[in-house]
C-alpha cells in the first residue's frame, strides 16, 4: 500500500510542485512544462479512481431474480448455502434425469443465476445435474463480493453437494466461466472433483487489467488477485478449456498459457463467439465437447493414466 501511495499520490505532487516551481519559464519551455504537468496529475487521478473503484469494475451484481429454471420447465430446489463466515448464500439445484455427474457451476461476474438458465438448461440436456450459486452481493445472497469471500462461497456450495446431498466427490465436475473460472480453479486445489472446466478463463487479475489499462501499473494497485494461473498447476483432476478466438474481453490466448501450465489429462476445445454468447453461438460443438468430456472422464476413472489433449 505504501509503495502505491508513493508512486500514484506522492511522486506526482512532488513532480506537480517541481512543475510548478518552473513554470516561471517563459515561451516554448513553459508550454511543455503546462503539458507536462497536466499529464501527471491525469495519470495521478486516474490511477487514485482505478485504485478505489476495482470493486466496481470487476463485479457487476444484479440483485433483481427475474426468472428461474421453473421458466424453462425444470424442476429445482431453492437453497440457502452457509459460508463459513456465517453468510447465507442464495443457490439452486437442478436434478437430471439419470444424472451420473453433478455440475458445480461458478458464474462469471455481471448479472446472477437468473442470465445463466441457457447454460443450466444445456447441462441438464446433457444429462447432468446442476448446482449454481450467486456470489455473495449477487440475486438473493447476503453480504459484499470480495475475492475471499467468492472463494468461501463456492467451498460452501462443494460442502452441500458432498455433505448435504451425500454426493461423493469423484461424482462432482466444478464447472467456472470467466472470473467463475478462477473461482472453480481455486476451489479445485482444495478438493477432490471428477473433474474440472474453465471456460474463458483469464490468467490473473492483473493480467486482465493490464489489458484493459496497459498505460497503467496495474500489479501496483491491484486490490484483487484471482491468479488462475497459480491455481491451474495445483489441480490434479481432468481438465477440459473451452475459450473463442473471438473473444472481445478475455483474450485467446490466456487459455492456451493455462493449458501448457495445467497437469496432464487436459483437453482444449475452441469454439467460436462472443465472450458472453460463444457457448451459444457455437451450438453442436459446444455441446459435443462435453458429451466427449464427460465420456473422457469415464475412461479416465477407469484407466486413470490415459493421455488427451486436443485442441480443434
Amino acid at each position: 500500500m505504501l509503495r502505491r501511495f508513493l508512486i500514484i499520490g506522492v511522486l506526482p505532487a512532488l513532480c506537480t510542485l517541481a512543475l510548478a516551481t518552473g513554470y516561471q519559464k517563459s515561451g516554448v519551455v513553459a508550454v511543455l512544462w503546462t503539458i507536462l504537468l497536466i499529464i501527471i496529475i491525469a495519470y495521478s487521478v486516474v490511477g487514485w479512481s482505478l485504485y478505489f473503484l476495482q470493486a466496481r469494475f470487476l463485479y457487476s451484481p444484479v440483485r433483481e431474480i427475474t426468472y428461474t429454471p421453473t421458466d424453462i420447465k425444470l424442476a429445482f430446489e431453492k437453497i440457502a448455502l452457509k459460508t463459513d463466515d456465517g453468510l447465507k448464500i442464495a443457490a439452486w439445484y437442478i436434478p437430471a434425469d439419470n444424472a451420473r455427474y453433478t455440475v458445480l457451476f461458478c458464474h462469471g461476474n455481471a448479472g446472477n443465476m437468473t442470465h445463466r438458465l441457457d447454460s443450466i438448461n444445456i447441462l441438464n440436456e446433457l444429462g447432468l445435474n446442476c448446482l449454481i450459486f450467486d456470489y455473495r452481493g449477487y440475486g438473493d445472497s447476503q453480504g459484499r463480493p470480495t475475492e475471499q469471500g467468492t472463494y468461501l462461497d463456492a467451498m460452501a456450495a462443494w460442502q452441500w453437494l458432498t455433505n448435504k446431498k451425500r454426493i461423493a466427490p469423484d461424482r462432482i465436475i466444478v464447472f467456472g466461466r470467466s472470473l467463475g473460472a478462477s473461482v472453480a480453479a481455486n476451489l479445485t486445489t482444495k478438493v477432490n472433483a471428477a473433474a474440472l472446466v474453465l471456460e474463458s478463463a483469464f490468467t490473473s487479475y492483473d493480467d486482465i487489467g493490464k489489458k484493459f489499462y496497459p498505460y497503467m501499473p496495474v500489479r501496483l494497485f491491484a486490490r484483487f488477485h484471482y491468479n488462475t494461473f497459480d491455481y491451474v498447476p495445483n489441480v490434479h483432476c481432468p481438465i477440459l478449456f473451452i475459450h473463442s478466438r473471438n473473444d472481445e474481453i478475455v483474450p485467446f490466448e490466456f487459455s492456451l498459457r493455462l493449458y501448457e501450465a495445467a497437469n496432464e489429462p487436459k483437453k482444449f476445445i475452441e469454439v467460436s463467439g462472443s465472450h458472453n454468447d460463444g457457448f451459444l453461438f457455437s451450438g453442436k460443438i459446444y455441446t459435443q465437447a462435453w458429451k466427449d468430456w464427460l465420456s473422457h472422464i469415464a475412461v479416465e476413472k477407469v484407466a486413470p493414466n490415459t493421455r488427451l489433449k486436443q485442441i480443434s
